[in-house]
């Protein structure tokens, strides 16, 4: 999604959002992400300064605070922070997953995330039973790699935790953003 982003030239128009859609966001937020509270959502993304909404391409939003880019929204899919935002906050915990060593050189070039890579050795994976209760299809995951203490990638389950389990085969999640790529590389948006 990411991969060869060039605020210069991919951003097209930018508007203030308004302190209600700002709520809509903050509580897409939150049900993405359950283990984080309402206050600190306000002091992640405070009312001063306002959240900007920027359209990247025809069905991307970018929102920054500031110039800061902190939020990202493919269509109607899940709203997603940024790695940079994820790396500023490290004590925060949002929804994550797991890879094995070894899906990271494929991750770090922008493939989606296989099953084997959630289900071997070193993976890990929310249970499917108890108060997490799995993970379903289309929830924004922020992926961590075995043995690394911050996180390599921002991405969407392509199908469910326990489907994967199950399966053991294809694509489980699709990156959306990752380390190296254009928004990583990105300081602002202007």
């Amino acid at each position: 999604m990411f991969k060869r982003f060039d605020p210069s030239t991919d951003v097209s128009t930018s508007t203030q959002v308004k302190t209600s859609v700002q709520r809509g966001i903050k509580s897409q937020i939150n049900n993405a992400h359950p283990s984080l509270s309402v206050e600190i959502l306000d002091e992640l993304l405070p009312k001063k300064p306002p959240l900007v909404q920027y359209k990247v391409g025809p069905h991307l939003m970018l929102f920054c605070r500031g110039t800061e880019p902190v939020f990202f929204q493919h269509r109607d899919g899940p709203v997603l922070p940024t790695l940079k935002f994820v790396h500023k906050y490290p004590g925060v915990k949002f929804t994550s997953v797991t890879v094995d060593k070894g899906a990271i050189p494929f991750m770090l070039g922008g493939a989606n995330i296989m099953c084997p890579g959630l289900t071997n050795k070193g993976a890990v994976m929310p249970p499917d039973e108890g108060d997490g209760a799995g993970l379903e299809k289309g929830d924004g995951v922020i992926i961590y790699a075995e043995g690394k203490e911050l996180p390599l990638a921002v991405g969407v389950m392509t199908m469910s935790s326990k489907t994967i389990r199950t399966k053991n085969k294809g694509s489980g999640v699709e990156v959306a953003h990752f380390l190296g790529d254009g928004l990583w590389m990105t300081e602002e948006i202007q």
